[in-house]
This record gives structure tokens, C-alpha cells and sequence, in this order.
């Protein structure tokens, strides 16, 4: 029988290993039998926490979407509520933040993306956080601009972060997080700049 409060640790533990087991070996080649390996523990153990594989993958993204969010979340809690600009800086910010950009990570990520196309709850997954970054654009947008400025300019924002986010995960270097975020910023100044012209 497994100590009490031993649950949530053994799933931690699972989930930093199949982040390092997709950073070693690639999603396809992170068996559970692998992963179970780096864990340190029986394959059974996985399945009892979490089914299968893609249960487990479900799980680690939950866990870098959590992240995701809290590191967005620590940015903006310092913020002045009525101060539009920064709140957008902040999700730019979180969104390269070391928690999303590490190896393990964008690798995990990019893994996560390519599986969702075929996994209906990856897919539901994906659409929660592309539709959080969207709304949470938005909805700053929206205190400077119009709506129908608003929108595209979220959209255009959201799509910029994912292309810089994928554009530095597939140079297989480091992620330049800073010159990532300067040129988010650029485009932000841009669309700021079209409130306080009028257009």
C-alpha cells in the first residue's frame, strides 16, 4: 500500500522524467519502459497514475501549461490593473520565460503540438491554451483599441509569440528569450501606436 501523501510526489517524479526522457530521445522514442527507467521505478507504477503513455503526455503538458501560467501570472500581479501595455508585456514575457524555453520543455512542447492533431484530449488541451493566450490579449487590447482593432491585434500578437517560440525551438540552440520578446515588443508598440493616432 503506498505511504499517504506519496501520490503527488510519484507523479512529479514521473512527469520531470518523461521531460528529460523526450529531451534525451524524442516523444516517439520515450517509451513508458524508458521513462519508467529514468524515473527509477516499475513500469506499473506508471500505468497505475496514469493509464497509458498519452496519459502520461497529458499530464507533463498539463504541468507546462501550469507553469506557462503562473509564470505570466507572477508578472502581472505587480502590475497596476489600468496599465494595458504592461499587462501585454508580461504574457510576452511569460511566455519566453526559462520554465517554457528550457530544452526539455520546447521539446515537450513541440512533441505535444504534433500529437494533439491525433489525440482528441491533447487537441481539447491545445485549444484551452491557445484560446487562454488569445482571451488574455484581447481583453488588454480591448482597453486601448477598438474591438474590431482589438482582435486582429490579439491575433496577430498570439501568432507572433507561437512563431518565435517555434522558430527558436527548431534552431536547436539556445532560445534568446530577450530578443524574442524585443521583437513581440515592436509589434505591441505598432498596434498601441494606432490608438494613440486615431486609426
Amino acid at each position: 500500500m503506498p505511504k499517504v501523501g506519496m501520490q503527488p510526489i510519484r507523479r512529479s517524479q514521473l512527469i520531470a522524467a518523461t521531460l528529460d526522457a523526450v529531451d534525451q530521445v524524442g516523444m516517439s522514442d520515450a517509451s513508458i519502459a524508458y521513462i519508467a527507467r529514468i524515473a527509477g521505478v516499475s513500469t506499473g507504477i506508471i500505468s497505475h497514475y496514469f493509464q497509458d503513455k498519452n496519459g502520461l503526455l497529458e499530464a507533463t503538458m498539463r504541468h507546462l501549461m501550469t507553469e506557462l501560467n503562473s509564470a505570466i501570472r507572477a508578472r502581472r500581479d505587480t502590475l497596476p490593473i489600468d496599465d494595458p501595455e504592461a499587462h501585454l508585456r508580461a504574457i510576452i514575457e511569460g511566455n519566453f520565460d526559462d520554465s517554457q524555453v528550457s530544452g526539455p520543455a520546447m521539446k515537450t512542447w513541440l512533441a505535444f503540438w504534433a500529437s494533439s492533431m491525433h489525440h482528441p484530449n491533447l487537441r481539447r488541451l491545445q485549444r484551452i491554451n491557445d484560446h487562454r493566450l488569445y482571451s488574455n490579449l484581447c481583453g488588454q487590447f480591448r482597453k486601448v483599441l477598438p474591438q474590431e482593432q482589438a482582435r486582429p491585434a490579439a491575433r496577430g500578437l498570439a501568432a507572433l509569440i507561437d512563431g518565435l517560440w517555434l522558430r527558436g525551438a527548431l534552431t536547436g540552440q539556445e532560445f534568446d528569450s530577450r530578443n524574442a520578446a524585443r521583437i513581440a515588443f515592436d509589434y505591441l508598440a505598432f498596434q498601441l501606436g494606432k490608438a494613440g493616432a486615431g486609426d
